[in-house]
């Protein structure tokens, strides 16, 4: 009997053990790292994996044998801690069973103390459960203490683990002590003998210590890493300078220059700065390079009052010699747009672009507007065939999108309200004029319940000067830099001149129009923008009341006269840059409208539908982004402010 007891609790023993084992896991984890959250605006970006904070970290060996450092809820902490009892008591009770089997049911072990029943019993037992010691404090290994212990170690927001420090951990079980020591003992002597361990726990990524050119003024002198591509080098007798650029910024990298070696002896020290000299003087312009080196604050370092002394230089990537330079020809540097880009002029325009297009979605999504993503493959024109690119599309046809007029007013229909996109748009234009493209990005934007096209005009008023906020306040100082422009907010409400009224002031300052149709030419666009810059000190202009002949099927006509329509076009420092209106939503005028403008109703089928089940009021407006752009900075082309340009005559790159 003693020795089928025995191995009974020899198996329970080894049962218990391994959930005790586990559950001690988290005791090691504790014992060995500690959290701690960094300041978000320490250069760490939305998504980005946890950094290890510290020259040393946890020994991989170590770091096996601890829990993973993840984000976890409070259940997970209550079931983690509730395992952990589980796990301990069962251990116990295993090990008390084994030896009262070992020595007889009926004996006692002798260690073990005299139950006795007090008045005191009931608040022994709740400072059981608590943990709370007489003075309030929390006893050691208490279901509370672990707990605390636990969410200490892990947080929702962890943003970093470090070892608490250089001592071996201290851990609650000889075997588990003895193999954990002898492995930190093994990583502690590696350390010592001069080879880092890695210091990433179990799991987590690589993090790149590479610092943007634009955070280097705020941290202190010591060392850094940057990396970017070679723009200039100075190579002097006695130093070397290198301007390095990336997407943020410049700085200047200096090397004290050794040009010969001592022949008698050469030192490794000497043999390396020899080598440096040679690498950096062999350096082309564009060619990609990672340097670690001492960064120092100098007043008298015109580029940014900063330099960084090069201890070690990586090239990357070398690169041939630049085809294109600052007074090469629009046409050949969109042929070589890739290295067009790296100029901080057209780098600044794409940042201009984002800040932009950011303030103008802020606008909307604070206002519940709903963004969407219209097709740009469509069975039937939107507006009129003549500038559609027609393709085959298995045994059928299509044509790319012009606008996304059609799918913008579905949402009306559809209950959405007011949206709005920001995509590309097609028009088959011979065009080539500085402000035409045969692709184009299109900000469009439909609402419903609008009144008439005033209440189209005193939403677009309110996104633009949103958006030139935004660029005003992040990059005016940069635009006056590097374009000469004093770019300003806009003020409401934009002057409104009817079209009519347009042309026969523009005839008043000696330009008439000599268009057959109704519309204004370029010319008279910027004459009429002359003439509200010198006579209300504004930037845009608002033209309404465009005659229905020169506008398509679904503008709503004015009330008693068919021949305007409620719309306008806007134009910005001399150039039309965007097109709006009420539409027209009641199906039978629109039906009549569609024949007027030569339109198959038949082929307008899926469209007209929209407006067969019930339709609110609405209207909205199309913009061209890069024209907007383009007239902002005061460049001469949209093809400047398109990141690839498409036109008639280019598809390449």
């Amino acid at each position: 009997m003693e020795a089928e007891g025995s191995s009974e609790f020899g198996r329970r023993h080894d049962r218990t053990s391994a959930s005790h084992r586990r559950a001690r896991e988290l005791t090691v984890a504790s014992a060995d790292i500690q959290v701690e959250d960094l300041d978000p605006s320490a250069g760490r970006e939305v998504g980005e994996p946890p950094r290890v904070v510290g020259q040393q970290g946890i020994p991989d060996a170590v770091a096996r044998y601890a829990i993973r450092a993840e984000p976890r809820d409070d259940d997970q902490l209550r079931t983690a801690d509730t395992d952990a009892d589980h796990a301990t008591a069962d251990h116990h009770r295993a090990h008390r069973q084994g030896e009262d089997q070992h020595r007889g049911a009926g004996a006692r072990r002798p260690d073990a103390p005299q139950k006795r029943r007090s008045q005191e019993e009931p608040a022994v037992r709740e400072s059981e459960a608590t943990g709370d010691t007489a003075d309030g404090s929390q006893r050691p290994g208490t279901r509370r203490a672990r707990r605390s212990r636990i969410a200490g170690l892990i947080h929702p927001d962890i943003l970093s683990v470090r070892p608490c420090r250089a001592d071996p951990p201290t851990l609650p079980h000889a075997g588990s002590r003895r193999r954990i020591l002898s492995t930190w003992s093994r990583e502690r002597a590696r350390v010592t003998a001069g080879r880092a361990w890695n210091p990433r726990p179990v799991g987590w990524p690589v993090v790149n210590t590479r610092t943007p050119v634009k955070q280097l003024a705020a941290l202190p002198d010591g060392p850094v890493t940057v990396a970017g591509w070679v723009e200039t080098v100075r190579d002097q007798k006695k130093v070397q300078f290198i301007i390095l650029r990336d997407e943020s910024g410049a700085v200047q990298l200096v090397n004290p220059a050794v040009r010969e070696l001592d022949p008698e002896g050469v030192s490794v020290g000497a043999a390396e700065a020899f080598a440096l000299t040679e690498q950096i003087s062999a350096l082309g312009h564009g060619t990609f390079i990672s340097v670690t080196g001492q960064l120092k604050h100098d007043e008298r370092v015109k580029l940014g009052g900063l330099e960084v002394k090069i201890e070690s230089l990586e090239v990357v990537t070398d690169a041939l010699e630049t085809p294109i330079a600052a007074d090469s020809s629009l046409d050949k540097r969109q042929d070589w747009r890739f290295l067009d880009l790296r100029h901080p002029k057209q780098n600044l325009i794409f940042r201009i672009q984002t800040t932009f297009l950011h303030a103008l979605r802020t606008y909307w999504v604070e206002r519940d507007w709903i963004e969407i993503q219209t097709p740009k493959l469509m069975a039937s024109a939107s507006e009129s065939r003549a500038e559609l690119f027609e393709l085959g599309y298995f045994d059928g046809t299509a044509y790319l999108s012009q606008s996304p007029q059609f799918f913008k007013q579905m949402a009306q229909p559809a209950g959405f309200g007011k949206v709005f996109e920001v995509g590309p748009a097609f028009r088959a234009d011979p065009s080539f004029t500085s402000r035409h493209a045969t692709e184009f990005t299109s900000i469009d934007a439909e609402m419903s319940w609008v009144d008439s096209h005033e209440d189209v005009m005193a939403m677009h008023e309110e996104i633009l000067v949103a958006g030139f906020t935004a660029v005003v306040a992040k990059h005016g100082d940069e635009i006056r830099e590097l374009f000469g422009v004093e770019v300003t907010v806009p003020t409401t409400p934009f002057p409104r001149i009817p079209l009519a009224e347009a042309k026969e002031i523009v005839a008043s300052r000696g330009y008439v129009v000599p268009r057959a149709d109704a519309d204004m030419d370029p010319e008279g666009e910027r004459q009429i923008s002359a003439y509200v810059k010198e006579t209300y000190g504004h930037d845009f202009v608002f033209l309404t009341d465009y005659a229905s002949s020169i506008r398509p099927f679904y503008h709503m006509r004015h009330e008693g006269d068919p021949s305007l329509t409620n719309s306008y076009d806007l134009i910005y420092n001399g150039v039309e840059i965007s097109t709006g209106a009420q539409r027209e939503h009641r199906i039978d005028v629109l039906v009549e409208q569609a024949k007027e403008k030569g339109l198959d109703p038949e082929e307008l089928g899926f469209y007209l539908d929209f407006f067969r089940y019930g339709v609110p009021p609405h209207g909205g407006f199309g913009m061209g982004l890069a024209r907007l752009l383009m007239l902002m900075l005061d460049e001469h082309s949209i093809r400047e402010t398109t990141y690839l340009f498409r036109g008639p005559t280019r598809l390449l790159p």
